[in-house]
């Protein structure tokens, strides 16, 4: 095993070492402007090594399976700058089993995703050829080797499997943006749903309705909810914790949300497109509950944060970054929050999220696809509206969250979501 083979070689100078080698085969089929563009297959290696020297860290990476005694060479001389080693390799434990391969993504052949791409861009132009049509479909294959200094030691490969469909609609000067996809790492996809999904959306804008500026209430849509997610992961992100930079530092065990808001880390969940068994540090994956009836529980550690704060690794490594993220379903249906509203809005998409200073929680987005609600309807698309507001405050002021949840990307699984009040600005 090759990752074996570099701790051997590092370990005759530094005192620890760790060494992850993945490989991937990744083939993509993409139709842009609704013509095929591409069908491109590419393969790919990567080898990080971290080794402990003197009680320093030292970092190296290539891509080149060829290079071991220099990416060796290059980690021991970067240990000798490297940062204080605030852990220790850990020690063989043994994981949860996780399932993340599936036998029937390897023999996709290229002209089977070409067939599926072709068939979402026509279900797309049959609902009206005027639409722009851009559809991809993507198999990965990957293969991951892991190795200590403390012996532990593990293969693991995985497959992932993806398509999404997204269109362009020009009516004069009105642009209308509308798209779908998912991915997991089993090939039991339903791409014709997913162009569905997309035909609804632009169904649901053919008429443009006017909104006022004021505080109304919201419904986030699964799509939606990365306006609100976002704040989250960075607050429970264990680094910033350590640093202080997250306003949830100091508040384990406080209140910050709904009783009825509850927020999970689920690496363990077959097929989704962050489960594994391991992290990327040889810990075995946990579920994590992050916030659990509008209290905030835990956060999410790599070994050098965990190190830093005293306290435990969670098997978040390298990063403190979250897997699957999962949404306590609620008892309302998407239908009952759109009747119960007077007036409201949509938001399924934004723009410039991420702008400014997410980590406060502050948000101010361009609402990219949103909706109108009056007297309990969908009355149509909105247009030049912008959303502003801060989610520790949202998720204080819920009036209902879905009974139903839904993927989103792959990793995150959440219901529709509607807070009670927030600012719309319209032009």
């Amino acid at each position: 095993m090759i990752a074996e083979a570099l701790i051997e070689k590092a370990m005759k100078k530094a005192q620890g070492a760790q060494a992850l080698l993945t490989q991937s085969e990744h083939t993509r089929v993409s139709f842009e402007s609704d013509k095929l563009k591409s069908v491109e297959s590419s393969q790919r290696t990567d080898i990080r090594l971290r080794v402990v020297l003197n009680g320093k860290v030292g970092l190296s990476n290539t891509t080149d399976i060829n290079d071991l005694d220099g990416v060796v060479a290059r980690a021991i001389e970067c240990a000798e700058f490297g940062s204080p080693a605030h852990f220790q390799f850990p020690n063989p434990q043994e994981g949860t089993d996780v399932k993340i391969y599936d036998d029937k993504v390897l023999p996709v052949s290229k002209t089977e995703m070409v067939k599926i791409s072709q068939e979402m861009m026509d279900l797309v132009k049959q609902y009206n050829s005027n639409i722009i049509v851009y559809t991809g479909v993507d198999k990965n294959v990957l293969k991951r080797e892991f190795a200590n200094s403390n012996g532990v030691t593990f293969i693991d490969e995985e497959t992932h499997f993806s398509t999404g469909v997204f269109g362009v609609l020009v009516r004069g000067n009105d642009i209308l943006e509308a798209g779908h996809g998912f991915g997991c790492k089993k090939r039991d996809i339903d791409h014709i749903s997913i162009a569905n999904r997309v035909v609804e959306l632009f169904k649901m804008a053919e008429n443009t309705a006017t909104i006022k500026s004021g505080n109304i209430p919201v419904i986030f849509t699964p799509s939606g909810m990365e306006v609100l997610l976002l704040a989250l992961e960075l607050g429970f992100n264990g680094k910033n914790v350590f640093l202080g930079s997250s306003p949830l530092a100091g508040k384990l065990s406080e209140k910050i949300a709904d009783e009825r808001f509850s927020l999970i880390d689920n690496p363990l969940i077959d097929y989704a497109i962050a489960s594994r068994k391991y992290d990327d540090e040889g810990i075995p994956h946990q579920v994590t509950p992050l916030i659990e009836k509008g209290m905030v529980k835990n956060f999410l550690y790599d070994l050098d944060t965990a190190g830093r704060s005293g306290t435990k690794t969670t098997g978040h490594g390298i990063g403190c970054n979250p897997t699957n993220l999962v949404i306590k379903e609620g008892e309302t249906s998407f239908e009952e929050m759109v009747k119960n509203t007077k007036e409201g809005l949509i938001v399924e998409s934004v723009m410039g999220l991420g702008q400014g200073n997410p980590i406060s929680g502050e948000f101010s987005v361009n609402v990219q696809l949103g909706y109108k609600i009056e007297n309990g309807e969908i009355v149509g698309r909105v247009k030049d509206v912008m959303l502003a507001g801060n989610t520790y405050d949202a998720l204080k002021n819920i009036l209902a969250i879905g009974d139903k949840s839904e993927w989103v990307y792959g990793s995150l699984l959440t219901p529709y979501v509607q807070i009670g009040s927030l600012s719309v600005v319209a032009k």
